[in-house]
């Protein structure tokens, strides 16, 4: 009987000493000093280009908020730090790569970058119950959880936009669609422009469908070619675009482009610039906007990474202030009072003023980017 309490009083105490710990692993960030962001997005594969810009945007805000002393909550300065992974914009790495980040501790997660990774974490990130933004994820249930927020436009309102942009300001009535049917960024994007360009009295003549990985789009194309389109809607990523547009000039086509936010960084990814010459898509954010804001950041990044900024750094750039300003809202780094204040803030940042409703959406102007004489510039 002896033997058996002496037992029992042992392992009580080990698992006392486990708990103990467990929770030392646990600190608060006002114990600990310091606040970690945890980032994920790309930073190998085709869409490497968002998940550096991204992490390069954030790291520029947290060198800025670090220099100046930290983020304040209370009576205490607090600082920043980011430990950013690569999920490869893939529905199975992120998971890996998420739980690694959790395991390592983090306060809040800032990311996905792109809408598919996203999705696959949302609930997991629910689970938890940590603040997530991502900073471009615009699929709708990207934010269907409370502690769900997102910075960039959603797929649907882009559509919307450009459509208004197509028939209302640039007056076509006849327009071509080419999408990716395995990205939901794309039939998203698609989808609502299509209906709202119907809405306003245009027409959608043709729209033609591609698969991931796909680079020859000649079919397409040629049935564009061959119907009374003014102008190609094109709601993907910079890359497929670049081979869209390279190849519809050496068809001898002549029509004017449009797309969403997944446009920028095309520039640097075509060989023949005018190719892309005159299209214009949405972006909240350019690097040659005059705002002094946006100056000083665009002369930070290239300083620090001698290449210009994209809105995808300009994003990761917000989202960090963003957190910052829920954090010193509430007064607080725990994820649940950061998350009720997120709906009380309101931010000045390099891709506009922003504020959050209670399902995680943003409100904040649009811009046009038009590209002119190989350059970003802005579409009045």
């Amino acid at each position: 009987m002896r033997k058996s309490k002496l037992i029992s009083v042992v392992v009580v105490v080990l698992l006392c000493l486990g708990l103990l710990s467990g929770c030392s692993t646990k600190q608060s960030s006002e114990s600990k000093g310091k606040f970690v962001i945890g980032g994920l997005g790309p930073l190998s594969g085709s869409t490497a280009a968002y998940g550096t810009s991204v992490k390069r945007g954030a790291e520029i805000a947290i060198k800025e908020i670090n220099d100046a002393g930290g983020m304040k909550i209370g009576d205490k300065k607090i600082k920043l730090e980011l430990n950013f992974q690569d999920d490869e914009a893939s529905e199975e790495t992120v998971v890996s790569a998420y739980d690694t980040l959790m395991d390592q501790g983090i306060d809040a997660l800032l990311g996905t970058v792109t809408s598919g990774a996203c999705l696959a974490i949302v609930d997991k990130t629910h689970e938890d119950g940590i603040l997530q933004i991502t900073p471009s994820g615009s699929a709708l249930k990207c934010t269907k959880n409370d502690n769900n927020f997102r910075l960039c436009f959603t797929d649907p309102l882009q559509g919307e936009m450009m459509a208004e942009l197509a028939v209302k300001q640039l007056g076509y009535k006849n327009i071509a669609v080419i999408f990716n049917t395995s990205d939901e960024y794309s039939t998203g994007m698609k989808d609502a422009f299509i209906n709202k360009v119907k809405e306003l009295g245009g027409n959608i003549v043709i729209s033609e469908a591609f698969v991931k990985d796909d680079v020859d789009f000649t079919t397409q194309l040629t049935k564009i070619k061959n119907s009374n389109a003014e102008c190609i809607f094109v709601p993907t990523y910079y890359t497929e675009a670049s081979y869209i547009t390279a190849q519809a000039k050496e068809k001898g086509m002549n029509l004017p482009f449009l797309g969403g936010d997944g446009w920028d960084g095309i520039l640097d990814n075509v060989t023949d610039k005018s190719s892309i010459e005159g299209a214009i898509f949405l972006s909240p954010f350019f690097a040659s906007d005059p705002d002094e804001a946006v100056r000083k950041f665009v002369t930070q990044f290239k300083k620090e990474y001698k290449t210009t900024p994209n809105q995808f750094a300009a994003d990761g750039y917000d989202t960090v202030y963003v957190m910052k300003a829920a954090a010193e809202k509430a007064g607080s780094t725990k994820s649940s009072d950061m998350i009720a204040a997120m709906t009380k803030i309101k931010v000045k940042g390099i891709t506009g003023e922003v504020t959050f409703s209670k399902n995680g959406e943003p409100t904040k102007s649009a811009k046009y980017v038009e590209i002119k004489d190989g350059k970003y510039t802005s579409k009045k």
